[in-house]
């Protein structure tokens, strides 16, 4: 039988090539393996995202929202205090597009109003005769973008000396529909502002608590204990009991801000910690230790970025958790006051039930609320499936 074991002394006989070898080659991985291995960690973020079909069109929906907010000035058709005391409670207009077999564009029917002299309601008809065309890019109500300067150009306006209802009025013949549109700047930003503060006290007093532990953690741990044991209503009344009454729009709006972060922070300094517990037995935490490294570079630079999956999901459910909080608050006649405009202050309009059973559009503030916070929870689930692109 013939040895195919070499003689004494020479080299083993193997069949790998001895060219250089190139990871990048046709031969060494297919095209797809190419063009994933010389992605960086954003663009295999973004791959991962945009197959999230739900949260992409979540994303979209709430960007074009936050890009509205900058703009509801031009958006809104009617000036935010613009009153219109003819049309009291007056219910939605539908926008029709033909009269009479034919196409005349959008345009709305003019209306009626008699007064019940029984109930005393307003009962409001349309008058098929008086056809009212819409105009966009128009000139209407003036306003200040802003605070900044004065305008009085709208993206779409009711017809000369006409009205254009969409959501209806409400007990001052406001437009709920531009009442919704100036609300929106409010209750989104003061999502994005409460959670910043949310942040950076869970991150920097979590992590801090985490990563050293001893005396420091054990006190941060009791402080959290009493905030968490304390009733959220009654804590919310005392905070709000404590605003001067004096004090500005603007400065209630921040007052508000910093109330909904001081409260929600908790809960993420708690899971900050548990995760930094584990994360900073790692050899790279050890490494960077010895090299020198401070303790807020190792937890910014090392050990949160661990975990951003995490963060990111507690960002988008924490933001609609302020937007309900601002909306509670103010539904309560705890949060923001008039003339400020909020979906929170538009509900208070509907804490009758004699009103809502009359006037139901008047709870439309509501659809934007549930809109916004289901976008926001998909939006959650799409970013933190795509903040680890390799699963």
């Amino acid at each position: 039988m013939t040895s195919f074991l070499p003689a004494p002394g020479e080299p083993l006989p193997h069949y790998v090539s001895t060219a250089p070898f190139d990871p990048y080659s046709v031969e060494a991985m297919t095209d797809e393996q190419v063009r994933v291995n010389q992605a960086s960690q954003l663009r295999l973020m973004w791959w991962k995202f945009r197959r999230h079909r739900l949260a992409l069109v979540s994303g979209i929906f709430l960007a074009a929202l936050y890009l509205m907010i900058l703009i509801c000035e031009f958006l809104a058709p009617y000036n935010l205090h613009t009153r219109n005391m003819d049309f009291i409670y007056a219910p939605p207009q539908a926008v029709h597009f033909f009269h009479e077999g034919s196409f005349v564009g959008p345009f709305v029917y003019g209306r009626t109003m008699t007064l019940d002299m029984d109930t005393l309601k307003r009962n409001y008809a349309d008058d098929v005769t008086d056809v009212q065309r819409l105009r966009f890019f128009c000139r209407g109500d003036s306003y200040r973008f802003w605070g900044l300067f004065e305008s009085n150009v709208h993206l779409v306006c009711p017809a000369k000396d006409g009205q254009a209802f969409f959501l209806g009025t409400d007990r001052l013949g406001r437009d709920v529909l531009s009442r919704i549109i100036y609300g929106a700047r409010i209750s989104l930003t003061i999502g994005l502002l409460g959670i910043t503060v949310s942040f950076v006290l869970g991150i920097v007093i979590g992590g801090l608590a985490g990563y050293h532990g001893g005396v420091f953690d054990l006190i941060v741990q009791r402080v959290i204990e009493v905030l968490q044991s304390i009733p959220s209503i009654p804590l919310w009344l005392s905070l709000a009991a404590i605003m001067p009454a004096t004090w500005s729009p603007i400065l209630i709006y921040l007052a508000i801000t910093i109330i909904l972060g001081l409260l929600d922070w908790t809960g993420l300094a708690r899971a900050v910690r548990s995760k930094l517990l584990a994360l900073r037995e790692e050899d790279y935490v050890l490494a960077a230790q010895l090299m020198g490294a401070k303790s807020s570079r190792i937890i910014g630079r090392h050990l949160v970025p661990g975990f951003m999956s995490h963060l990111i999901a507690t960002a988008t459910i924490s933001i609609p958790g302020m937007i309900l909080g601002e909306t509670a608050l103010s539904f309560l006649g705890l949060g923001l006051r008039p003339p400020i405009t909020s979906w929170g202050i538009l509900l208070t309009e509907a804490k009758s039930v004699s009103v809502i059973a009359f006037y139901p559009w008047l709870l439309f503030p509501t659809i934007p609320v549930i809109l916004v916070i289901l976008a926001f929870n998909f939006l959650g689930d799409g970013l933190r499936d795509a903040a680890d692109p390799y699963k």
